[in-house]
């Protein structure tokens, strides 16, 4: 039987390093051809040449019109290509061409690798995450396995750290990962005890990372030399690489050094700059306070009362080591900085022991010979959580806008799965669309869409308003599935998504690309998230309407096309703005004052009357839980949509519909070549529980 190796890759957006664990269970950096530990993220083609790595950086600067860069900022963005010599290239196939470099040279020393791990971002998406794993099987890999770049880092905190053998720790103990790299920054919250370590929570951002502040030092350079001589050398390629090239070594050199020089050359001239430590830590506080805001709410999210978390703090990523970062890190209150980790390896390191820990002990014992790190491996386990929203995109009968519903929150221990019932709105409908969507890495950012999955041959003859039930759920890798089932039969329908199909640009989506519905039944209640529905933005007719009821809502603007709606538990009523229930508090206004009030696991109601502004805010009502419409990012804009539904599509039905009556919804002026009746393979959700 041939030796199986325990190999973990960092795929970074600068550096990408390799590991694999020795005989004694141990994780050992493989080096280059070149003999560096780490490789240079860059990849250059000259006369049909692929060149990867430091030789690529170097020639940069003489030919920067063949050399592609920092690719991972671009991964799973189809849109993306880089031309040269009038070939294009994908991230993915420069993601490619790195793994095939660092793969090959490491082979020279190891041997053959058919399988390895391969990390990424904890905020990569769905499409992603499958396009780095497809990028690992095109280097030559048989088999990808993916982990989250903070729990790489944990998990070489505690097995490498601490050790594999060392002592079983009595109580639960608690890491904070600061993983901030070349191009991304990453935050996890890591518990771990005997033989687990299990994220409790993740966040971070995409798009913030050392290039960022290499890029505050360059332009401020570059601005200060046009002042001086009048031409700036950000418009000359080769300029502009020469300059990039400076700020990254005078950025190193702050790091252990007050002052650096940094060099510019451009237009015949050449001018030598001396920039300090405060200079640069002045033009990028910014970027800082950025890492620092997105610390501290998650430390502030996860308190144990009105304690602050006893916490030690894990660096790793290669920018983590500026002065600036580690004085910030100092600052946290309830934190202990740890340096136990190489920020260069670590991650590497904990991707090997991961692989291990994914292999079979029949297959391990060839690669490691002692049988106390075969059996520590094997029975240590992780957990991890996903780090968006994960959902599809409904239409808001009230606001006849398309916004995201989320099924399944962030944050949720993998795997999940979230199931909803729908209901078919003709007889004999055989198929429905739903485009799949998770939401942005930050809360500025828009929901990524993953692709429109068509659920086909659902059962025959099935009659009107028939149930079908769709699970949308996460693997433990953070892989999106989806699955359907006919509730009365128990047949499977056959669900695929077809990735890689952006959505059509606002006011262009095809109705059969979007649902609109209202979920026959709900989820378990979602943690940490505030209860809330689509919303309905106008009031209805009837005698409700007459009633004291919560201040109307100003229609959804561009920037809020979704707004979270409340419901109360014992009648379903929205509630007010103060937390209560009007419905509620009308009748028990309108109770005798003598009758005594009916018992309840929540607090008594006030009238509406004297909730207005009470001295002292009564205890809402209790609530129950429904599933998410997370508001729309301000970055998102409202996207009109024709009133007629289109084949496949399934509409929202009021609340109650009476008994042989056809559903009614409120009047609305009539649209020109526009029709309320439904097509011919449309859904209507049933409503009731």
């Amino acid at each position: 039987m041939s030796t199986t190796h325990a190999v973990g890759i960092d795929l970074g957006t600068t550096y990408s390093c390799i590991a694999y664990l020795n005989e004694q269970g141990e994780p050992v950096s493989i080096p280059n051809r070149e003999g560096e530990i780490s490789t240079p993220s860059v990849v250059m083609y000259d006369k049909g040449e692929e060149i990867v790595g430091t030789e690529a950086l170097r020639n940069a600067i003489m030919n920067p019109a063949h050399v592609v860069q920092n690719a991972k900022r671009w991964m799973g963005d189809a849109q993306k290509k880089w031309v040269i010599d009038g070939k294009p290239y994908t991230p993915q196939e420069i993601s490619t061409s790195i793994l095939k470099k660092i793969l090959a040279d490491a082979q020279r020393q190891i041997g053959p690798i058919a399988r390895a791990v391969i990390t990424v971002p904890a905020q990569f998406s769905d499409g992603q995450r499958l396009a780095t794993v497809a990028a690992g099987r095109a280097a030559g890999l048989d088999q990808v396995d993916i982990i989250n770049e903070p729990v790489a880092a944990a998990l070489c905190y505690v097995l490498g750290t601490e050790g594999l053998w060392f002592s079983e720790i009595a109580t639960e103990q608690r890491i904070l990962v600061y993983d901030l790299g070349g191009g991304t920054f990453d935050l996890s919250l890591v518990s771990y005890q005997k033989d687990q370590v299990t994220v409790l929570a993740s966040t971070g951002d995409l798009h913030l990372g050392g290039i960022d502040w290499n890029q505050c030092l360059l332009n401020a350079v570059a601005e200060q030399f046009t002042r001086e001589f009048g031409d700036d050398p950000r418009r000359d390629p080769e300029s502009l690489q020469h300059l990039a090239w400076e700020v990254e070594q005078c950025k190193r050199s702050l790091t252990v050094r007050p002052r650096a020089a940094l060099i510019v050359q451009h237009g015949g001239r050449r001018k030598t700059y001396q920039i300090e430590r405060e200079q640069f830590d002045q033009l990028t506080q910014h970027l800082v306070k950025r890492t620092q805001e997105i610390t501290r709410k998650l430390i502030d999210s996860h308190k144990k009362g009105g304690s602050h978390l006893d916490l030690t703090v894990l660096s790793a990523g290669g920018s983590s080591r500026m002065p600036m970062i580690d004085g910030m890190l100092t600052t946290l209150k309830g934190t202990t900085l740890s340096k136990a980790l190489s920020p260069d390896q670590s991650i590497a390191h904990g991707a090997a022991y991961y692989a291990g820990m994914l292999l079979t002990n029949s297959e391990f014992v060839h690669s490691i010979i002692d049988a106390k790190a075969v059996s520590r491996l094997s029975k240590m386990k992780q957990q991890s959580v996903n780090a968006r929203d994960l959902g599809i995109l409904i239409r808001d009968v009230e606001t006849n806008t398309r916004v995201p519903y989320y099924l399944i929150p962030a944050n949720t221990p993998l795997p999940a799965a979230a199931t909803k019932v729908f209901g078919t709105v003709i007889p004999n409908q055989r198929r429905v669309n739903l485009f799949i969507i998770e939401s942005g890495a930050g809360t500025d950012r828009p929901y990524a869409e993953l692709g429109n999955c068509t659920i086909k041959e659902l059962p025959p003859n099935l009659p009107a308003e028939s149930k079908i039930a769709v699970t949308i759920s996460y693997d433990a890798s953070a892989h999106v599935q989806v699955s359907a089932r006919d509730v009365t039969s128990g047949l499977v329908a056959r669900a695929e998504i077809q990735r890689g199909e952006a959505a059509p640009a606002a006011g262009a989506i095809p109705d059969d690309a979007t649902l609109n519905l209202s979920p026959i039944d709900e989820p378990q209640p979602l943690p940490a998230r505030a209860p809330v529905r689509p919303p309905a933005a106008v009031t209805k007719p009837g005698p409700a309407a007459q009633a004291p009821a919560p201040k109307p809502k100003a229609p959804p603007t561009d920037q809020s096309a979704a707004v979270p709606i409340p419901l109360c538990e014992k009648c379903d009523g929205i509630l007010a703005d103060d937390g209560t229930c009007p419905a509620c508090n009308r009748q028990a206004a309108q109770r005798p004052a003598a009758a005594a009030p009916q018992p309840s696991k929540s607090p008594p109601v006030k009238p509406a009357a004297s909730s207005a502004r009470p001295a002292a805010p009564a205890k809402p009502p209790a609530v129950r839980q429904v599933p998410t419409v997370k508001p729309v990012p301000s970055s998102i804009k409202s996207v009109p949509v024709p009133r007629k539904p289109d084949a496949s599509e399934i509409m929202e039905l009021p609340k109650k519909k009476p008994a042989g009556n056809p559903p009614q919804r409120p009047a609305r002026p009539a649209k020109p070549g526009n029709s309320a009746d439904p097509g011919e393979e449309e859904f209507w959700n049933l409503t009731g529980k």
